[in-house]
């Protein structure tokens, strides 16, 4: 099956680095990913950079492998993530804006076999999830601020 492609695109009224900062960190992901319930990181102490690595344990069972393929501060953040016959990448894009930044966060999901079809509902529904979650993230700081 083809991989299902997805994008949104949040305004945040924080500069860029911030918002990369706090997005671009695994260990802040239960804060402001609503399907998120833990991540577990080899090194808790350990800076984000490219080539980190952590598991994610999700409301719904799914536990992923993920992997920071791009950390360009402060303008690119990328992630891949594989759980069994599924994978899942993530760009995040911060441009700068007058008051603050904007991220446009585009990917794709795709799935093998019988992972096919939970994997295009996933893709169906992943633009709108990631856009409700940026949003969140975007209160978080804003609050911060």
């Amino acid at each position: 099956m083809r991989p299902r492609r997805f994008r949104a695109t949040v305004d945040f009224a924080v500069p860029r680095e911030v918002v990369f900062d706090y997005l671009g960190d695994p260990r802040n992901r239960p804060e402001w990913q609503s399907s998120l319930l833990s991540v577990t990181l080899a090194d808790r102490d350990a800076e984000p950079q490219l080539g980190m690595a952590w598991r994610e344990t999700t409301m719904v069972g799914v536990c992923p492998r993920m992997e920071i393929t791009r950390f360009e501060r402060p303008e690119v953040w990328a992630e891949v993530g594989t759980w069994l016959g599924i994978a899942a990448t993530l760009v995040l894009t911060f441009e700068e804006r007058a008051a603050g930044c904007r991220v446009v966060a585009e990917g794709e999901i795709s799935g093998r076999h019988a992972y096919a079809v939970p994997a295009a509902l996933a893709g169906r529904l992943a633009g709108l999830a990631i856009g409700a979650d940026l949003r969140k993230a975007a209160r978080i700081l804003e609050r911060r601020s």
